[in-house]
């Protein structure tokens, strides 16, 4: 799959480009706003003191996760499994990388 990247402007809810694009009728594309548009940033700075009040009243309401005996066996057995594996296999990538 190819990428082109390519700036526009959406007007009357349509994306306008400055040229014409080669791509075949019914071509899947995908857009991405950048964060200079009110409301659209995953990161626009601190909490204010009302929206940590709201998230801690949100987090307030969350009722712990019980696990039985067996299941909390059966997740550590399973987080062993993946962290020896993940032992086992860490020199593979660098031994393909440095020779």
């Amino acid at each position: 799959m190819s990428s082109i990247l390519m700036k526009g402007v959406i007007r009357n809810g349509r994306v306008e480009v400055p040229e014409p694009i080669d791509l075949p009728d019914g071509s899947e594309v995908t857009i991405t706003a950048h964060d200079n548009f009110p409301g659209l940033s995953d990161n626009d700075g601190p909490m204010t003191p009302t929206e940590i009040a709201e998230t801690l009243a949100a987090m307030a309401k969350i009722e712990p996760f019980d696990m039985t005996d067996e299941e909390r066996a059966d997740a550590d057995a399973w987080e062993k499994k993946v962290n020896d594996y993940t032992i086992a296999n860490t020199d593979k990538g660098i031994e393909e990388v440095f020779p």
